[in-house]
């Protein structure tokens, strides 16, 4: 099962870095998504992430970044809801309910529905499916490789995502309330390699 992660929303120190740790460690994809940021300033992060790995990020908000920086693709939100005209690479979105992921999962390499579990990054954000809708939904295809959990994934939950057939896992606050300095990356990179074990 692919593993994704989300950036932190605001800049985090070391944070090239970190992220270049991840792709070692084994990260199919990163979420390059900076909603406050400037393009210059999500620019600056890119250089610093090696060039061999940039395909494996899907940038947020910031297109023309994809062909400036050969990035693996885009990702289309309620303020860019639809792709440059052209356009070629990976392709997702996000949704919120089984309806919108039965309607629009086809036309995208993936989609990540949210919250599948409590947000661990956003307090009172609380999961939008119970167990039986879930079930009910992966028995009728509509959960399926190209659908991505998000929304409190961790350790604890990431074998019953892979048994309910999700084609990946998207992590945030589970990596990211652990990061504060380059001194807890030793202990980020390790958990990392507890969920990728995980997700097998």
């Amino acid at each position: 099962m692919k593993l994704i992660v989300i950036t932190s929303p605001d800049f985090i120190p070391e944070e090239a870095r970190i992220i270049t740790g991840l792709f070692e460690a084994g990260l199919d994809l990163l979420h390059l998504r900076k909603p406050d940021a400037t393009a210059h300033e999500v620019g600056n992060l890119l250089h610093g992430i090696p060039v061999e790995y940039r395909k494996q990020i899907v940038i947020h908000d910031f297109f023309p970044l994809k062909d400036e920086f050969s990035l693996g693709g885009i990702h289309l939100n309620s303020r860019h809801p639809e792709a440059p005209k052209g356009y070629q690479g990976l392709l997702s979105r996000a949704c919120h309910s089984l309806e919108e992921v039965k309607a629009t999962a086809s036309h995208f390499d993936y989609v990540l529905m949210s919250p599948v579990y409590d947000s661990i990054s956003k307090q009172g954000y609380h999961s939008g499916y119970s167990q039986e809708a879930l079930r009910q939904a992966q028995v009728e295809g509509i959960i399926n490789e190209r659908v991505v959990a998000l929304g409190g994934i961790s350790a604890a939950n990431l074998s019953e995502i892979k048994a309910l057939g999700f084609g990946g896992a998207a992590l945030l606050g589970d990596i990211w309330n652990r990061y504060r300095t380059w001194e807890d990356a030793k202990e980020v990179l390790f958990h990392f390699g507890r969920l990728k074990e995980a997700a097998g």
